[in-house]
């Protein structure tokens, strides 16, 4: 199971933003579907769209999903994250670095919102090293749409039944 691609589709949604909120993630190896999602009483869209990342991560570390064969370097795309917040793609890809170059300061000089979930989800991408993709939501992308169901699921306080 290890040496194949992880390819994640994650979504974020908040009911009032900020208000009660979820964040959906369906993961595809091989074959093989699995979703994870949760909820919280209080949090905003952006909060959630950068939660759904960092759980999916932190999933494949808990569960060793992405180690290499012995004796091999991990390689750089074994997992992909799809999502459809240019937010997340684009803060994770290029504004990040500038961030930390300005003391975590964005390019009108205020304070980065989301800070700490910003370096949690750096960490996480340092160490395993996903390819980042971008979709367009709302798209008839079936696991986009499948993620956005989980994340509104949560949001709304009526979680669907995740697949496992």
């Amino acid at each position: 199971m290890s040496d194949q691609k992880i390819i994640i589709y994650t979504d974020g949604a908040a009911k009032g933003n900020p208000g009660k909120a979820g964040w959906g993630a369906v993961f595809l190896m091989g074959d093989k579907v699995f979703e994870i999602g949760g909820g919280v009483e209080h949090a905003t869209n952006n909060q959630m769209e950068l939660t759904a990342p960092i759980e999916a991560l932190k999933y494949i570390k808990k569960n060793n999903l992405s180690q290499p064969s012995p004796g091999q370097e991990r390689v750089k795309g074994e997992v992909e994250i799809v999502s459809d917040s240019k937010y997340v793609i684009l803060g994770i890809t290029e504004w990040i670095f500038n961030w930390q170059k300005n003391n975590w300061r964005n390019a009108a000089k205020k304070p980065v919102v989301n800070r700490e979930l910003w370096e949690e989800l750096y960490a996480l991408t340092q160490e395993l090293k996903p390819k980042w993709t971008y979709v367009k939501g709302h798209n008839e992308d079936k696991y986009n749409d499948r993620a956005d169901l989980i994340a509104t699921s949560f949001a709304e306080g009526e979680p669907v039944e995740l697949k496992n």
